[in-house]
Protein backbone atom coordinates (compact mmCIF):
# COMPACT_ATOMS: atom_id res chain seq x y z
CA UNK A 1 0.00 0.00 0.00
CA UNK A 2 1.67 2.95 -1.10
CA UNK A 3 1.89 6.03 1.66
CA UNK A 4 -0.52 8.73 1.39
CA UNK A 5 0.29 11.75 0.05
CA UNK A 6 0.11 15.49 1.84
CA UNK A 7 -1.96 17.88 0.54
CA UNK A 8 0.63 21.07 1.36
CA UNK A 9 1.90 24.14 -0.06
CA UNK A 10 3.74 27.03 0.41
CA UNK A 11 1.17 29.85 1.78
CA UNK A 12 -1.65 27.66 3.55
CA UNK A 13 -2.69 29.49 6.48
CA UNK A 14 -3.85 26.37 8.69
CA UNK A 15 -1.90 22.93 8.06
CA UNK A 16 -4.41 19.97 9.30
CA UNK A 17 -2.52 16.79 10.88
CA UNK A 18 -3.91 13.58 11.79
CA UNK A 19 -2.42 10.73 13.34
CA UNK A 20 -1.99 8.28 10.55
CA UNK A 21 -3.58 7.55 7.85
CA UNK A 22 -6.52 4.51 8.08
CA UNK A 23 -6.51 1.41 5.81
CA UNK A 24 -9.66 3.04 3.81
CA UNK A 25 -7.58 6.25 2.95
CA UNK A 26 -4.54 4.42 1.95
CA UNK A 27 -6.09 2.36 -0.22
CA UNK A 28 -7.87 5.51 -1.95
CA UNK A 29 -5.04 7.67 -1.86
CA UNK A 30 -7.40 10.10 0.12
CA UNK A 31 -7.00 11.99 3.59
CA UNK A 32 -9.96 10.96 6.06
CA UNK A 33 -12.17 8.83 3.17
CA UNK A 34 -13.56 6.50 6.70
CA UNK A 35 -17.27 5.89 5.49
CA UNK A 36 -17.74 7.41 8.98
CA UNK A 37 -15.52 9.92 9.15
CA UNK A 38 -17.07 13.50 9.40
CA UNK A 39 -13.90 15.67 8.71
CA UNK A 40 -15.59 16.81 5.61
CA UNK A 41 -18.56 17.54 6.64
CA UNK A 42 -17.34 19.62 9.60
CA UNK A 43 -14.94 21.73 7.48
CA UNK A 44 -17.98 22.73 5.74
CA UNK A 45 -21.08 23.22 8.11
CA UNK A 46 -18.14 25.57 10.68
CA UNK A 47 -17.83 27.80 7.38
CA UNK A 48 -14.21 26.61 6.64
CA UNK A 49 -14.52 25.60 3.15
CA UNK A 50 -17.54 27.48 0.95
CA UNK A 51 -19.41 24.55 -0.91
CA UNK A 52 -19.68 20.73 0.94
CA UNK A 53 -16.63 18.70 0.06
CA UNK A 54 -15.84 15.08 0.55
CA UNK A 55 -12.39 13.17 0.46
CA UNK A 56 -12.31 12.99 -2.95
CA UNK A 57 -11.56 16.86 -2.57
CA UNK A 58 -8.53 17.05 -0.50
CA UNK A 59 -6.40 18.22 -3.07
CA UNK A 60 -8.22 21.57 -3.36
CA UNK A 61 -7.85 22.26 0.28
CA UNK A 62 -4.62 24.43 -0.77
CA UNK A 63 -7.20 26.27 -2.69
CA UNK A 64 -8.77 27.79 0.32
CA UNK A 65 -5.29 28.48 2.21
CA UNK A 66 -5.39 24.33 3.89
CA UNK A 67 -2.65 21.49 3.99
CA UNK A 68 -2.76 18.17 5.63
CA UNK A 69 -0.36 15.35 6.75
CA UNK A 70 0.02 12.71 9.00
CA UNK A 71 1.86 12.81 11.94
CA UNK A 72 3.16 8.94 10.59
CA UNK A 73 2.75 7.78 7.29
CA UNK A 74 2.34 4.50 7.47
CA UNK A 75 -1.24 3.21 7.27
CA UNK A 76 -2.88 1.14 10.27
CA UNK A 77 -6.50 -0.41 11.50
CA UNK A 78 -5.48 1.74 14.39
CA UNK A 79 -3.12 3.76 16.11
CA UNK A 80 -2.14 1.18 18.74
CA UNK A 81 -0.25 -0.25 16.18
CA UNK A 82 1.99 2.87 16.24
CA UNK A 83 5.08 2.59 18.14
CA UNK A 84 6.72 5.24 20.31
CA UNK A 85 9.61 5.50 17.70
CA UNK A 86 7.39 6.24 14.66
CA UNK A 87 5.38 9.11 16.70
CA UNK A 88 8.92 10.08 17.95
CA UNK A 89 10.21 10.28 13.67
CA UNK A 90 6.63 11.89 12.67
CA UNK A 91 7.32 14.46 15.01
CA UNK A 92 10.47 15.59 13.96
CA UNK A 93 9.16 15.60 10.39
CA UNK A 94 6.32 17.47 11.51
CA UNK A 95 8.45 19.96 13.09
CA UNK A 96 10.28 20.22 9.29
CA UNK A 97 7.19 20.60 7.14
CA UNK A 98 5.65 23.26 9.47
CA UNK A 99 8.87 25.39 9.21
CA UNK A 100 9.06 24.87 5.66
CA UNK A 101 5.28 25.57 4.91
CA UNK A 102 5.18 28.47 7.68
CA UNK A 103 1.28 27.75 8.47
CA UNK A 104 -0.25 30.23 10.87
CA UNK A 105 -2.07 27.47 12.91
CA UNK A 106 -1.40 23.46 13.18
CA UNK A 107 -5.18 22.17 13.81
CA UNK A 108 -3.91 18.51 15.34
CA UNK A 109 -7.28 16.71 13.99
CA UNK A 110 -7.33 14.76 17.45
CA UNK A 111 -6.67 14.14 20.86
CA UNK A 112 -4.33 12.36 20.67
CA UNK A 113 -2.60 13.82 18.04
CA UNK A 114 -1.33 16.76 20.72
CA UNK A 115 -0.92 13.67 23.57
CA UNK A 116 1.76 12.06 20.80
CA UNK A 117 3.86 15.58 19.71
CA UNK A 118 3.88 16.86 23.47
CA UNK A 119 3.63 13.63 25.67
CA UNK A 120 0.57 14.64 27.55
CA UNK A 121 -1.07 12.82 30.12
CA UNK A 122 -4.81 13.57 31.43
CA UNK A 123 -7.69 15.82 30.24
CA UNK A 124 -6.85 17.66 26.95
CA UNK A 125 -9.47 20.36 25.89
CA UNK A 126 -10.22 20.82 22.24
CA UNK A 127 -9.43 24.39 21.19
CA UNK A 128 -6.26 26.91 20.95
CA UNK A 129 -3.82 25.90 23.19
CA UNK A 130 -0.96 27.78 24.57
CA UNK A 131 1.73 25.89 22.80
CA UNK A 132 3.81 26.57 19.44
CA UNK A 133 5.46 24.24 16.84
CA UNK A 134 8.18 25.29 15.36
CA UNK A 135 6.43 29.28 15.54
CA UNK A 136 2.54 27.86 14.33
CA UNK A 137 0.24 28.18 16.98
CA UNK A 138 -1.57 24.61 17.92
CA UNK A 139 -5.19 24.18 17.79
CA UNK A 140 -6.55 20.83 19.01
CA UNK A 141 -9.75 19.25 16.93
CA UNK A 142 -11.58 16.83 17.93
CA UNK A 143 -11.42 13.33 16.21
CA UNK A 144 -13.71 13.27 13.60
CA UNK A 145 -14.19 10.09 13.27
CA UNK A 146 -17.55 7.93 13.53
CA UNK A 147 -15.85 5.79 16.30
CA UNK A 148 -15.36 8.98 18.31
CA UNK A 149 -17.89 8.79 20.89
CA UNK A 150 -16.71 11.07 23.51
CA UNK A 151 -17.89 14.38 21.36
CA UNK A 152 -21.04 14.58 19.29
CA UNK A 153 -21.40 16.16 16.40
CA UNK A 154 -22.47 19.21 17.53
CA UNK A 155 -19.66 19.59 20.26
CA UNK A 156 -17.09 18.35 17.47
CA UNK A 157 -18.97 21.73 15.35
CA UNK A 158 -18.31 24.19 17.97
CA UNK A 159 -14.75 23.43 17.96
CA UNK A 160 -14.82 23.21 14.69
CA UNK A 161 -16.23 26.79 14.37
CA UNK A 162 -13.77 28.39 16.98
CA UNK A 163 -10.93 27.56 14.37
CA UNK A 164 -13.00 29.46 11.45
CA UNK A 165 -13.29 32.71 14.03
CA UNK A 166 -9.40 32.13 14.81
CA UNK A 167 -8.50 31.73 11.64
CA UNK A 168 -10.63 34.90 10.71
CA UNK A 169 -8.96 36.83 13.37
CA UNK A 170 -6.17 36.39 11.79
CA UNK A 171 -4.05 39.52 10.64
CA UNK A 172 -4.52 39.23 6.27
CA UNK A 173 -7.74 37.32 6.93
Amino acid sequence: MAALRDRVVPGIRVLFVGINPGLRSAAVGHHFAGPSNRFWTLLHDAGLVPRAVTWADDDRLPEWGYGITNLVARATAGVQDLSPAELRAGRQALERKVRRFRPAIVALVGVMVYRALFDVRGEVTPGPTEVRLSGARVFVLPNPSGRNAHYSYADMLAVYRELARTLAAQPGS
